[in-house]
């Protein structure tokens, strides 16, 4: 029932502090739908001071009529891009769901580091079943907080696009509706069927009103991600969902994303002012990751036969993939490498090429689907291989992306190309085949832009090519001084010509790729780069003047051509920085590739008391157009000047050397609050420009950051529902007749045994059927659904009779419900006595949209039952404590906790007293090597040195890969649900957890609720602390809030 198509939809809105936009969902015909709702967004004008055109041509656009809602005048559009407060921008963001980090403290971390890389925006999943946890209850305390999200964004200079669904897809259970919803609702989901529209009143309500507040102007953006148009009910929806954003004030764009070229929402019913397409075009299977699927070529083609008239928006792009279960699922290594940094190189370029100027990479950071969170498809990391890693390590897709995004941040001309053609056509001349090269134009400027490839975009070979390229010097061949451009394999460019770099300089053309160009300290800088293994070349205009070469270099020739432009060739291996120009009014620096990874460009935020540049300090084009360049460190996570002082903030993980070139009346470089001494040899001159070097040292080494041994374990036996004097008469009776799960039992006696229908849709799920025995019954009969990887396992009184296991092989050979006969040892039946079956059944989260959009009520519990001979009488179940009602655990939340006894007595809560215990080793697994379940529990303690950042995982059984143990074992650290580990299917051995989960100064309590399957199955995890980085630095403040243990006896079962 599971579609492995992965797509998405989403709307748009404009904040005060945040860019927001809300999403929808919805899939047919085999696809998934994603994501329903809108999307809320900000952005303001300053008009750039770095690139004086930018005023002249706004002003003369703005004689223009730019489109709008009719609502607002705060951000208007154009085939180009957004145009915010007057001013023209490339929206450019990467995916983050807070409620995957739910550390509220850590989301600055992540904010930082997404600007760090250059991007200027986040696109952000809100969770309908975590906030609305069941009906009139809306919570947004905790990781569930929006406000605190805005107020991060804000400090950070960080546009927020809030995509609240109802539907997200997003690979979470049910698709992000609340599960009280799949039972309850009767009507069709997503659709205008009248109690599901009832049923997201509270919600969609609730985000407004908290979004509000941090508008630009009252905005806010209705529309349902990854949806079809067509079909009963979905338009109709659309446009309640809309009239419901603009009945609570939100007055921005609504903009949609569609799963695939469908042009859903366009015009007629539901149709959005912005129209989106997702697109995925590596798929979602890493196991062969050299092996690439082609670049999509018709982007531009279907955006013009499409929404001419509106820029090119792209609300989802591969940033990763997800991970199934199973033995041979390859892992989020594979995953990364499958969508690295040549695939951002070559694919993120196509979309420039189309004219895209609207883009989300899709995941930036994905963190972990800790608790119920995931749907029944994947397992607890959310990793996603994407350039944070889910412990929120760097990657080495960052700096390639990094790389891109400095490019788009100093390139304003490039928000307004004209698609002039291509190499198939007579548009642009190349003199090989092999390369492939778009033209893009800016009509105003005539700035022009070829970003090339190989034809065959999955080739590994090296392609060598000359093209001829449009100056305001006329038609060039380029290169002029070195024999080619080369394409090594896998590769993108973007070739510029008449490109301009701060307030008066311009480039002729450049094969070497623009990391940088601006003003810093009244300088006009341009930074170019290029593989240290290939020549480039680049020829400036110096309008007059006599620049000289500042460093000596063989490898590095200059020649003045006679249109009186210096041409620069780099011939040979060029490694490191080396500065080209050097004077009072012009810096131009060139350096290899992997060396332009290592700068960072921090926007110093403006000093102004008043006006939007107050507002606004943080953001770059709106607040603050001042910028600097930082070389070395890991991570700078911001910059700010006072009087002759620059302060820098940032991460280490090693000692470096600090380069920085700043405005010049900079005398003193503090890191991190402590100031950094010059090298002795830097000269004077260089200083007085501006131009640092100093030495970073770490502080703190690797090996002095140390983890303890988990050990002295205490065990308790966690299933005394299968002992004779286990009494269930608090349990809630199952005797539901009906139910609006459309997926209908199989055979019994028209009992309808679905967790859900009892308020019991999380986690592990116990059932209990009674029987009075007649001496005839000698087997049963059941099917049971968990979803794909679940399991069950299944006692008669308290002989254990077999484990029913679902399967995943890599999203294949899927198994979410089986139907076996148990049959009943001898002697195991009590004559003339109740007798009970009881099944520990896991339920591995609900299904997104599949073939309908109904297919989130997903059946799981027990699909059929059936004694050989006989009836049961009673049926009793029991899932987490409280249900999804009164559970008690507010702080952590509904999908936190499951229905195994230990849980539900809080024996996996911080302070529980496990004095009267047994002690057992967690290696040594159940006594008697029995089927069954218990709960081992340990603390530790924990003294990381304040000012650094260190990523710990657990560690199951060595990382070992091997699949032949069959048990589960549920996480908890510190009472948080932290992973599931399923030994008998994998992938995931290694669980990151976050500090303010872990106390890194104080004690720690872990408990691990072991599942042996089988008899003598020779259970025996190991469980062991790893140390996955040390830095210093980190943002600092992190909070913890971990309640402990309190008595449950007042919460009824």
């Amino acid at each position: 029932m599971q579609s492995r198509f992965k797509l998405r939809w989403l709307s748009s809105v404009i904040l005060t502090a945040v860019l927001v936009l809300l999403s929808y969902s919805f899939s047919v015909d085999g696809l998934e739908w994603a994501q329903d709702g809108l999307s809320f967004g900000s952005v303001r004008r300053v008009v750039s001071r770095e690139h004086e055109f930018s005023r002249v041509d706004l002003d003369v656009e703005r004689e223009e009529m730019f489109s709008s809602n009719g609502l607002t005048d705060q951000v208007e559009w154009d085939q180009y891009s957004l145009i915010v407060k007057g001013q023209r921008i490339f929206l450019h963001s990467g995916e983050f769901h807070t409620f995957r980090l739910p550390v509220p403290s850590l989301w600055l971390d992540i904010l930082q580091k997404v600007k760090a890389a250059g991007l200027n925006a986040i696109s952000v999943y809100t969770h309908w079943g975590l906030i609305n946890p069941s009906p009139g209850v809306i919570d947004f305390d905790g990781f569930r907080a929006l406000q605190p999200l805005f107020d991060v964004a804000k400090a950070t200079g960080i546009w927020i696009v809030l995509r609240p669904g109802p539907y997200i897809n997003a690979e979470t259970t049910a698709g992000g509706i609340a599960h009280w919803v799949t039972s309850q609702v009767a009507g069709t989901l997503r659709t205008n069927a009248t109690d599901y529209r009832d049923a997201w009143q509270d919600y969609i309500s609730g985000i407004i009103n908290v979004t509000k507040p941090n508008q630009i102007t009252e905005g806010g953006p209705v529309i349902d991600n990854e949806y079809f148009q067509s079909g009963f009910g979905n338009a109709e929806y659309f446009q309640e969902l809309e009239d419901a954003y603009r009945a609570g004030g939100i007055v921005v764009p609504l903009t949609y994303n569609d799963p695939g070229e469908g042009k859903n929402f366009v015009n007629g019913t539901g149709a959005v002012d912005i129209y989106g397409l997702d697109s995925y075009p590596q798929g979602f299977d890493c196991s062969n990751p050299e092996t690439w699927s082609p670049v999509v070529q018709n982007y531009h083609d279907y955006h013009e036969g499409t929404n001419p008239s509106q820029p090119f928006y792209i609300p989802e792009f591969q940033g990763g993939s997800f991970d199934a279960w199973g033995p041979n699922a390859p892992g989020y290594p594979a995953c990364q490498e499958l969508t690295g940094a040549d695939f951002e190189d070559v694919f993120y370029k196509t979309l420039w090429a189309a004219n895209a100027r609207l883009i989300n990479y899709y995941m930036i950071y994905g963190g972990t689907s800790w608790g119920a969170i995931p749907f029944a498809g994947v397992y607890t990391s959310y990793d996603y291989g994407s350039s944070i890693s889910e412990n929120r390590l760097l990657t080495s897709k960052y700096a390639e992306l990094k790389r891109q995004a400095l490019f788009l941040r100093s390139s304003p001309e490039f928000y307004k190309t004209n698609w002039v053609g291509n190499s198939s056509s007579s548009a642009v001349n190349v003199s090989n085949p092999n390369a492939f090269v778009v033209f893009l134009e800016n009509p105003d400027t005539g700035a022009g832009f070829y970003i090339a490839r190989q034809t065959s975009s999955t080739s590994t070979d090296t392609t060598e090519f000359n093209i001829q390229v449009s100056t305001s010097n006329g038609t060039l061949s380029i290169p002029q001084t070195v024999p080619s451009i080369t394409l090594s394999g896998r590769q993108s460019k973007v070739i510029v010509t008449d490109y301009a770099f701060g307030a008066s300089s311009r480039v002729l053309y450049s094969t070497a790729s623009v990391l940088f160009a601006g003003q810093i300290g009244g300088r006009d800088v341009l930074f170019l780069f290029g593989d240290a293994d290939q020549q480039h070349e680049f020829a400036l205009d110096v309008n007059g003047g006599s620049i000289q070469m500042a460093n000596s270099s063989s490898n590095v020739k200059i020649v003045s051509s006679s249109s009186g432009a210096s041409i620069i060739s780099i011939v040979g291996n060029v490694t490191g920085l080396v500065t080209i120009f050097d004077s009072d009014s012009q810096l131009v620096l060139y350096s290899d590739t992997d060396t332009a990874g290592t700068f960072f460009a921090p926007v110093i935020p403006s000093s102004s008391a008043t006006g939007d540049t107050a507002t606004f300090s943080d953001y770059w084009q709106i607040g603050s157009n001042t910028t600097i360049l930082v070389g070395g460190p890991y991570l700078v996570r911001n910059a700010s000047i006072s009087g002759t002082e620059l302060n820098l903030r940032g991460d280490l993980n090693e000692s470096v050397m600090l380069t920085v070139f700043s405005p010049p009346e900079i005398r003193t470089v503090t890191w991190n609050g402590q100031e950094v001494e010059p090298f002795g040899h830097a000269s004077a001159s260089s200083a007085s420009r501006g131009e640092f070097v100093g030495q970073l040292q770490t502080k703190v080494s690797s090996s002095a950051i140390t983890v303890p041994e988990l050990k002295n374990w205490k065990f308790a036996d966690s299933l005394p529902e299968i002992q004779a004097n286990f009494s269930d008469a608090d349990w809630t009776i199952a005797n539901h007749t009906t139910t609006n799960i459309p997926f209908k039992p199989y055979y019994g006696d028209g009992r309808v045994l679905y967790g859900c229908d009892y308020e019991f849709c999380e986690n592990i799920v116990l059932w209990r059927g009674h029987f009075n025995a007649t001496g005839s019954e000698k087997s049963v009969n059941l099917s049971i659904n968990g979803g794909e990887a679940f399991a069950a396992s299944v006692w008669l009184n308290d002989i254990f009779l077999g484990t029913s296991f679902g399967n995943s092989s890599n999203n294949e050979n899927i198994l979410e419900e089986t139907d076996e006969v148990f049959d009943f040892p001898d002697g195991s039946v009590v004559l003339g006595q109740s007798n009970v079956v009881t099944i520990v059944q896991d339920n591995m989260g609900l299904n997104e949209t599949g073939d309908t959009t109904d297919t989130s009520k997903s059946p799981r519990g027990i699909r059929g039952f059936q004694l050989n001979k006989g009836n049961f009488s009673d049926w009793k179940v029991q899932g987490k404590l409280g249900g999804y009602t009164n559970f008690p655990d507010k702080v952590r939340g509904v999908f936190n906790e499951g229905g195994l006894f230990g849980e539900r007595e809080g024996w996996h809560l911080p302070g529980f007293d496990t004095s009267s215990w047994v002690e057992r080793d967690l290696s040594e697994g159940l006594p008697g090597d029995n089927a069954g379940v218990g709960f081992f529990v340990t603390t530790f303690s924990l003294d990381i040195p304040e000012e650094t950042d260190v990523p710990i995982s657990f560690l199951f059984d060595g990382g070992s890969s091997l699949t032949v143990q069959p048990y589960r074992a549920i996480l908890f650290v510190n009472g948080w649900m932290m992973g599931k580990r399923v030994a008998n299917l994998g992938p995931q051995t290694k669980f990151p957890v976050q500090q303010g989960i872990l106390d890194f100064k104080g004690e720690n309590t872990v408990a691990i609720a072991l599942w042996s399957m089988l008899p003598n199955g020779s259970v025996s995890p190991t469980l062991n602390l790893e140390v996955d980085g040390v830095l210093e630095g980190g943002v600092g403040g992190i909070v913890t809030n971990n309640p402990g243990f309190s008595s449950r006896t007042q919460v009824l079962s």
